[in-house]
């Protein structure tokens, strides 16, 4: 099964503050001068555009007052459009966070309870432990639901790819868990959630959030639906083994998952507000969600923040509540490049060296296979991996190649980093999985079958598995 991933985390920064002789943080420092940083930040960021990791744009704020800002690179490489300031990118499961604040109003006004079960609102699910599914279980990735992202999705016609589909969908989808008994990031709680916003309001997801978050914020460029129609809009891209290609293929209409698109401005004024304001949300509105927990919590020098990506996109608002220093970094490129520049520059103003530039650790792992073979794969992964992305599993990195190379028509390639995978990680059933789809493409219905078996072996509930055994031993 191949991985797809809309993300949003919290990111916290371990770096400590950087002080003056005053005893001053680095936020009132930057307050007045930001040359003294601006010229370490920029030299920073070439080191990622000059290896064509990089084209967005970068904002720095004090208290809310943006202090800096710059876009680089190219928003559109075909048509060769620069990015500029207004440039719309693509936010990933950042709009999450809006779907936090539209849940919580709802509750706020009585319409909902964070105890309520998703099955008063939305009927049809079979699974027997549907019925404990609550609201805050949906909002806090407790619910059972892993992702939805699979052959099923992939097939639905694009106009199935919205909250209603999806929802259709997931009503026999097996859980990972029982409700409440775990946490697993979920998409496809949040697009359950969309559902109950719908069901409760009676209007759309898009306009709920329209009226409740972006015109109560004034915000001017950030886009709900009709993707087609949004002005200065950025092309996303992906370095694949066969160059740089666009994301255009995976690109729908947004959802409660994700799918908005939004300048840097209007994320800052957004975040700022959600973090800080009360015209979304009042304090006591606002304690269900842990995060706020951890925001109060954050020691001086560190920071905390939101993320979203997918194939060829990458952003991040990323807060250092002590300092008063935001941070809000929007890539149209591979993820999670956003992330690493925040995070570089996060060191560069805390008087840290930032941590190298790299090539993606997928693409590393690939040129290091062509030059070496599957054995060097094998004795150097984990070096070879080392700033791999904490948030994913590293199981996801010879998957995912092990996918480009397969749909690139390159079978015995794919096959052996396949294998590889299931040695390096030999109790994770995807691995398995993922194995057994290329050794079928391959014609080895076999071998296929004993590797399908092996991942439901560890994991009984994987679906393309469950499909492929009943049709390998009809």
């Amino acid at each position: 099964m191949k991985h797809i991933i809309f993300f949003i985390f919290i990111v916290v920064f371990l770096n400590a503050a950087c002080l003056g002789q005053n005893g001053k943080s680095m936020g009132s420092i930057l307050k007045v001068d930001t040359s003294k940083i601006s010229s370490k930040m920029e030299g920073y960021i070439k080191g990622y555009t000059d290896l064509d990791l990089f084209s967005g744009v970068v904002i720095i704020a004090y208290d809310g007052k943006p202090i800096y800002i710059k876009p680089f690179g190219l928003a559109d490489r075909k048509r060769n459009i620069r990015v500029t300031p207004n440039t719309k990118f693509l936010i990933g499961s950042m709009n999450k966070t809006f779907t936090q604040v539209v849940i919580l109003q709802l509750v706020s006004e009585g319409r909902l309870k964070l105890s309520d079960k998703l099955v008063e609102y939305i009927a049809g699910f079979q699974q027997p432990d549907a019925m404990k599914i609550t609201v805050e279980h949906l909002l806090h990735h407790r619910s059972g639901f892993g992702d939805y992202f699979g052959p099923e999705y992939f097939n639905l016609p694009y106009d199935r790819k919205n909250i209603q589909g999806i929802t259709d969908l997931l009503k026999d989808r097996s859980l990972v868990f029982a409700p409440g008994a775990g946490e697993q990031y979920s998409n496809a709680g949040y697009i359950l959630l969309g559902a109950i916003i719908e069901k409760v309001t009676g209007q759309s997801y898009s306009k709920n959030v329209n009226e409740r978050v972006i015109r109560k914020l004034n915000l001017k460029d950030i886009y709900t639906e009709h993707i087609d129609a949004i002005p200065d809009k950025s092309i996303g891209y992906l370095k694949t083994i066969n160059g740089v290609e666009d994301n255009l293929k995976f690109i729908t209409e947004p959802r409660s998952d994700g799918g908005f698109w939004a300048t840097a401005s209007d994320i800052l004024i957004f975040y700022r507000n959600f973090f800080y304001g009360n015209t979304l949300l009042s304090e006591k509105m606002k304690e269900p969600l842990e995060f706020f927990k951890r925001l109060n919590q954050v020691p001086p020098g560190k920071a905390i923040g939101m993320a979203g990506g997918m194939n060829g996109i990458n952003t991040i608002y990323s807060e250092m509540p002590n300092e008063k220093i935001s941070i809000v970094v929007m890539a149209n490129m591979d993820e999670p490049v956003a992330e690493k520049i925040a995070s570089g520059i996060k060191q560069i103003i805390t008087c840290q060296t930032p941590d190298p530039v790299a090539m993606p650790v997928k693409l590393a792992v690939y040129n290091e296979y062509k030059s070496n073979g599957i054995q060097s794969i094998k004795d150097n992964f984990e070096s070879l991996t080392s700033n791999f992305n904490h948030q994913e599993p590293k199981d996801a990195i010879l998957n995912m190649l092990g996918y480009d190379l397969l749909l690139s028509g390159h079978l015995k390639e794919a096959l052996e980093l396949f294998k590889l995978n299931t040695e390096l990680f030999p109790n994770i059933a995807n691995c398995w999985d993922s194995y057994g789809e290329a050794l079928l493409k391959g014609g080895n219905e076999k071998a296929a079958l004993a590797a399908y078996e092996k991942a439901l072996s560890i994991n009984p509930n994987i679906r393309s598995s469950q499909k492929a055994v009943k049709m390998l031993t009809k």
